[in-house]
């Protein structure tokens, strides 16, 4: 089987395990059935997400002129305490900047490799925990929205990590957390225009991912380095495809990459 098309981050459902998909233009891949398959990973060319044209991948699959400009960019997406639409201020579209900013959000923790404290729209929960390859979370806070989640996540990040250590996940060298425990800890460290949204009584979410196999030795696969690649898939965790050499590929660090994959027994 081959298949062809312009990388974007896999698509997630919850189930026992995950289940991932590829949506290319004219193919739809679930991954989970490629599992112990032998893969080939060619990468053809670039395809901006924003303009469509074969121009180098700057970040997050917008060539180095749309980066800065497209709103989906900016950066309140990484740093929401920089949002200002509840104010009324654009920073480059208005419009779009209150339709993502303007609703629920979610403070959480998560245990990938350790436990991190993140934030998300309501909408993308359980999403944003599969995306970071999270066997446990809870949420600490739901808020209106980005601008509050922002702040209470700086807060907390005074006392907890906010980043996850990827290669400690992809190894599943991971220990189980009590994350009740651990939220309630952390309560009296939320800000009080916030504390009025802190759940009371919610439990953890936990997920399992397809692996077969867990590497010990990592290598990252570059597409940009290494055009061509060939490997038996072993596992899908986070937004990264396992193979049994070690190999690991983060789908969606490489958006806007056209590859041709091939699938073979």
């Amino acid at each position: 089987m081959q298949y062809q098309g312009v990388l974007t981050k896999m698509q997630t459902e919850l189930d026992n395990p995950i289940q991932y998909y590829m949506v290319f233009e004219n193919d739809f891949i679930h991954v989970n059935q490629l599992l112990d398959k032998t893969i080939r990973i060619e990468f053809l060319k670039y395809q901006c997400l924003a303009c469509g044209k074969n121009k180098k991948i700057y970040r997050q699959g917008y060539c180095y002129d749309d980066f800065y400009k497209v709103p989906q960019a900016a950066d309140w997406l990484m740093r929401p305490e920089l949002s200002k639409a509840h104010l009324d201020i654009e920073d480059r579209d208005l419009d779009y900047e209150k339709k993502v900013q303007l609703q629920p959000h979610i403070v959480y923790l998560a245990n990938s490799s350790n436990i991190k404290v993140g934030v998300t729209r309501k909408s993308q929960v359980p999403t944003r925990w599969i995306d970071q390859g999270a066997h446990e979370a809870i949420e600490i806070v739901e808020v209106p929205n980005r601008y509050l989640a922002g702040i209470t996540e700086v807060a907390l990040k005074g006392y907890i990590a906010d980043k996850t250590n990827w290669r400690k996940m992809l190894k599943n060298d991971i220990e189980d957390e009590n994350l009740v425990e651990k939220r309630n800890q952390l309560k009296q460290y939320i800000p009080l225009e916030a504390l009025d949204y802190y759940i009371e009584n919610n439990l953890e979410t936990n997920i399992e991912f397809p692996v077969l196999q867990y590497p010990t030795k990592l290598k990252s696969l570059n597409l940009e380095k290494t055009s061509e690649y060939q490997g038996k898939l072993k596992g899908v965790k986070g937004q990264y495809l396992i193979f049994e050499d070690g190999t690991v590929f983060n789908v969606r660090n490489s958006e806007g990459y056209v590859v041709s994959l091939t699938v073979s027994a």
